[in-house]
């Protein structure tokens, strides 16, 4: 395992919890194992471990999905991750909030939907 493996998945594991690095890891590494070392390696060995603040990256990574749209698995997953690097939920509507003039209420609208979800699954947890 390289380097940037071992550290991707450390990071993996902080932001997104042991479970969801689990089920990602199982579910491609028998169909596709290069595609969840590339992700493993690249999106969080280089990119996520790079200096900064992971509250960033994560404000980042919402904004960047909910205005892409059609990626609500991921906005979820992201939102999870948000909230286990620290911001609250209060900072996570605003970061939709500030996209409604960008985005559009639809999408804003969608991605409200999905930070109420995951808000409700954790208060459930």
């Amino acid at each position: 395992m390289s380097d940037r493996y071992e550290r991707g998945e450390k990071l993996l594991r902080k932001v997104d919890g042991d479970k969801v690095a689990d089920n990602l890891i199982a579910r491609y590494d028998n169909l596709a194992p290069d595609f969840t070392r590339y992700l493993v390696e690249f999106a969080f060995g280089e990119i996520y471990a790079r200096e900064g603040d992971l509250k960033h990256r994560e404000i980042v990574a919402i904004s960047t999905l909910a205005t892409m749209g059609g990626c609500d698995a991921q906005l979820e997953t992201h939102v999870h991750g948000a909230f286990n690097v620290g911001l609250t939920e209060s900072e996570i509507i605003e970061v939709v909030m500030t996209l409604i003039p960008y985005i559009g209420f639809p999408k804003a609208l969608n991605a409200m939907s999905v930070v109420k979800r995951v808000v409700e699954k954790r208060s459930q947890a």
